[in-house]
């Protein structure tokens, strides 16, 4: 009797223990903020997950080699992360992390498409670019299989945009000083594989050759005009890489790294139409705010002076600048448009900015060289 007595007592006690331990997994779960802020600790390897309420990390996950950008996918569940390596690297993933679990998942396998950079989720597909192979390409998460890749013939294309209506993709080309619209248009089938561009060469990606498709002039077997895409290359400065589309879609803001300037350019004409000094070093981003009435614009670049510019978007002129203490890389704006988090990069640290009264608030201290930020709901 006192040996089952003894045992009883044993398997009341591995019980409890184990009841305490799942108590805790679910704890430790529970305590993921929502919404929470993602932060790419890009030397470090790491995704910080951060509480917006005291800005305190609050788990880190492995984020792959190299992570540079991020994006998360609308039910507030996977963050995607972007392996880059720069643009000849060897490269070919995009890393995922199960944001509530704080766990990465299998990487996405993007075979023979390196570098990858710039991210966008749009329609339920994950939309990223490869700076190798100078490409905007589309991952379908269903299908777990990449389904569309558009070339741009453009150098280092960076970063990436998509409209809610999934027929315009926008990307900025560092090196080649340039920003590419890309649209899907109506043509019949034909010969028209190059046309004259209104602001810079304009080609149509996927037209017809006698390789893929009918001879020149058959036109489409069954006469109705064929879905494709047209890219447009609008050169705007040296060393364009962040970019925003305006919340009512009619301009594209690029920021020029090396002119410390900013290009603004007409969606519907596909032309420059005006260019904006800017008292940033090495500005490599740039965001609007949800409202459309102000614009953000980060640099890098090394001394003393302004990390961040703040422009009003109707006189493009410039509200403030702000020391943030350091080179300056990702934005992000909260939905509500009320704060900006901005990564400073060279400080191991992410500013708050109150967009209100245009003051930094706080800062989350994170590990080394903090970039892409995102936000979870």
């Amino acid at each position: 009797m006192r040996y089952i007595n003894k045992k009883r007592r044993v398997s009341i006690w591995g019980a409890s223990v184990l009841g305490v331990f799942l108590v805790a997994a679910n704890l430790a779960e529970a305590q993921t903020p929502s919404p929470a802020l993602l932060v790419l600790e890009k030397s470090d390897n790491m995704l910080a997950i951060v509480d917006p309420t005291n800005l305190q990390i609050v788990a880190r996950v492995p984020a792959g080699p190299d992570p540079h950008e991020i994006v998360a996918s609308p039910n507030g569940k996977l963050a995607y992360i972007s392996n880059y390596g720069g643009s000849d690297s060897t490269l070919n993933t995009i890393s995922v992390v199960d944001v509530a679990a704080r766990k990465a998942l299998a990487p996405i396998n993007l075979g023979p498409l390196r570098s990858a950079h710039g991210l966008a989720f749009a329609g339920g597909k994950l939309y990223f670019t490869a700076e190798t192979n100078k490409i905007v390409g589309r991952y379908d998460p269903a299908t777990q299989s990449v389904d569309l890749v558009l070339g741009t013939g453009q150098d280092r294309t960076h970063m990436v945009a998509v409209n809610e209506s999934l027929d315009r993709i926008v990307t900025s080309n560092v090196s080649s000083g340039t920003i590419s619209i890309i649209e899907q248009v109506s043509l019949p089938m034909g010969p028209s594989v190059l046309q004259p561009g209104t602001a810079g060469p304009t080609f149509v990606a996927g037209s017809a050759s006698p390789a893929d498709g009918p001879p020149s002039g058959m036109g489409s077997p069954t006469g109705l005009p064929r879905r494709t895409w047209r890219v447009t290359n609008v050169a705007a400065g040296r060393g364009a890489e962040g970019f925003d589309v305006s919340p009512d879609a009619k301009e594209i803001w690029a920021a020029n790294a090396q002119d410390a300037t900013v290009t603004i350019i007409d969606v519907a004409s596909k032309r420059v139409t005006q260019t904006v000094p800017i008292p940033v070093k090495g500005a490599n981003r740039l965001k609007f705010t949800p409202d459309g009435k102000r614009v953000l614009s980060s640099g890098l670049g090394a001394g003393a002076g302004a990390n961040l510019v703040v422009l009003d978007s109707t006189t493009r002129k410039e509200l403030k600048t702000v020391d943030l203490g350091g080179g300056a890389a990702g934005i992000l704006i909260v939905p509500d448009g009320s704060r900006a988090y901005v990564a400073v990069s060279a400080k191991d640290k992410v500013a708050v900015v109150d967009l209100k009264s245009l003051e930094v608030t706080g800062y989350v201290s994170t590990g080394r060289q903090p970039d892409g930020l995102a936000w979870m709901q």
